[in-house]
Parts: C-alpha cells; structure tokens; sequence
C-alpha cells in the first residue's frame, strides 16, 4: 500500500470494509472484482478524502504508478494540480488503498480527446456538458466491491448532483467492455483504438448520468437485491447521498 503523506481533515465519508483472504491488484481495467468474496480478515473502515494538497496527490499517483505497472500499462506517478480536475482517495487508516479522478470539460479538453474526438464533438453538439472518470485504482488488498463503488458514487454525486453535467466518458480495455456495461450500465460510444498513453488499445464508453441516478435512487444501498447483478446496490443509500452531497459542496464550492 501507498502512505499518505499528509492527513489534513478533509473526509468525506468512512467506508467499512471486510478485507479479503487473498490480494489481488485492480485498475480501472480490471474485471475480476465481480466474482470477490469479501472474506473477512477483520472488519475495518475505509476514509475517502478529497486530494486537494499535493501530498495526497502524490500519494494517489504513487499508488496508481503501482497498479498500473503491475498490469503493463504506461502510466505517470504524477498528478498534476489542475483546476478542471478533482481527485478521491480511499485510505486504510494512513496508507492510499484506492483512488479515482474526475476531469471535468474545458477550454483545453478532456483527454479521451486524444482518440475520440469525433465523437465527443459530437456530444458537445448536441449540448451535452462532459466529464471522465480518470486514474482509477484500487490496492489489491482491498479488493472490494464497496470500496469501488464508493469511489463511482462519490464521484457521480460530484458531477451529477452538484455540477450538472450530463455524460462521463471512459476509456477501457476491450477484454472490459462488458464488465462496465453489465456492472454500472456503461454504453460503447467508440470503437477500439490504440491509446498511446498507456500503450494498450482501448474502447470509449459513455455513461448517461441521468440513468445512473436512476439506477441509484432504485438499488443504493440495497445489498443483495434479488436479481440485481450490477455494483448499484453496493452505492450509498439516498439519506448517505443526501449527506455526502452537502460535505462536498461544503468542501468543494463551484
């Protein structure tokens, strides 16, 4: 795991999680985390935080250096201090266990740009305001469903409820594609391409957060829902969402 190097008071929520028997890596490739049993060790409680100092950024990079490596992908430790992108970290008292990005639309673009601008064009066109879930990672020792869909939650309430946007964008490995589609309900919005980022091939998905919402409002936090297979019931329950929404507006106005 990744030590966080500076602990200012910056929680969001605590997670609680069973650490599983056995340690895995997970990136925002990876499909695996479907099929864990979260066989507990100990129970413990996750804390996510917003990265807003550089110390818990870097710890973030360091982490996803680490998960990436692991898998063969080309990566940076680094993340930068952009005013377009927000970043969450997941810790295990004072170690980086998870994190994931948004980066919001701008003047300069979003990086699925690269590849596919046509088709975000597109979007654009049709007045669709734009974001991408970015830099995902989680420590193979936490390997959880919960932690995941903490990291997806946290990061909708952001987009969705607080700042209007209407799509998230992401890019994927092939082999992937239907673990998004069948899990949070992700559409293929571009063909396989060559990402020279991480020098893998890659497939743009698009997520209507309007649906995502919808699906929330019908499965949050309804563990074990009969003959719902997708992470949404391991999202925050509305009363969570509620209150998750008014700490980030609290620590994070736009």
């Amino acid at each position: 795991m990744t030590p966080l190097t500076d602990d200012s008071d910056n929680t969001i929520i605590g997670v609680p999680f069973e650490r599983p028997a056995t340690s895995r890596a997970l990136c925002h490739e990876e499909t695996e985390i479907e099929g864990t049993q979260e066989l507990a060790m100990q129970q413990q409680e996750l804390k996510i935080r917003l990265a807003d100092n550089a110390g818990q950024r870097s710890s973030a990079g360091m982490l996803i250096n680490k998960m990436y490596s692991w898998r063969g992908y080309a990566t940076s430790p680094v993340i930068e201090d952009n005013p377009n992108r927000i970043t969450f970290v997941a810790s295990d008292k004072d170690m980086a266990v998870g994190t994931m990005s948004i980066n919001f639309d701008s003047d300069v673009g979003l990086l699925v740009d690269q590849l596919y601008r046509d088709k975000t064009d597109e979007l654009r066109s049709a007045g669709r305001k734009l974001c991408e879930f970015i830099k995902l990672a989680v420590d193979g020792e936490i390997k959880s469903k919960k932690v995941l869909a903490a990291l997806f939650h946290i990061s909708f309430i952001t987009a969705y409820l607080i700042r209007g946007y209407h799509d998230v964008l992401i890019e994927v490995n092939p082999r992937h594609v239907r673990f998004y589609q069948r899990m949070l309900c992700f559409e293929v919005l571009g063909e396989e391409r060559m990402n020279p980022r991480v020098n893998a091939p890659a497939v743009l998905l698009r997520l209507d957060l309007k649906k995502a919402h919808q699906m929330i409002e019908r499965f949050g936090g309804n563990i074990g829902v009969a003959d719902e297979r997708s992470l949404y019931p391991y999202f925050f329950s509305p009363a969570e969402e509620s209150g998750i929404a008014g700490r980030l507006t609290n620590m994070y106005p736009h």
